[in-house]
């Protein structure tokens, strides 16, 4: 149930993330497409995102935890190439720069959404 309400709550960080951000485009139907996106960036978030935080933990410091947002946004555009690759719908990312708003929109949006519902989550 846990994952059942991450992946929501992802689904719908992307979703307002694909309605602001200008660079960001959605494949397909919308509603597949950020529900996958969604899904991918979920799994992500849970398995690989650790290792990378831990990888780049010096960074982070160095840059006072600035780095940890690049993190995101690599995170981000990864999950929208995996979801485009893997499934063929998905959401088009432009550049760095709207991969580095929209994962800076679906972690804020996140973390109200988790605070919504009480959900405990590490974003």
């Amino acid at each position: 149930m846990q994952f059942i309400l991450r992946w929501v709550i992802t689904s719908l960080a992307v979703s307002v993330a694909v309605w602001i951000v200008p660079g960001i485009v959605a494949l397909g139907q919308t509603w597949v497409a950020v529900m996958l996106v969604g899904l991918v960036l979920t799994i992500i978030n849970m398995s690989i995102k650790p290792l990378f935080q831990t990888l780049s933990l010096p960074f982070t410091c160095l840059t006072f935890g600035v780095f940890a947002l690049v993190v995101n946004a690599v995170m981000f555009e990864l999950s929208s190439w995996l979801a485009t690759s893997l499934f063929h719908t998905g959401i088009y990312i432009e550049d760095f720069l709207a991969a580095f708003l929209g994962a800076l929109i679906v972690s804020i949006t996140s973390v109200i959404l988790n605070a919504l519902t009480g959900n405990i989550a590490n974003e």
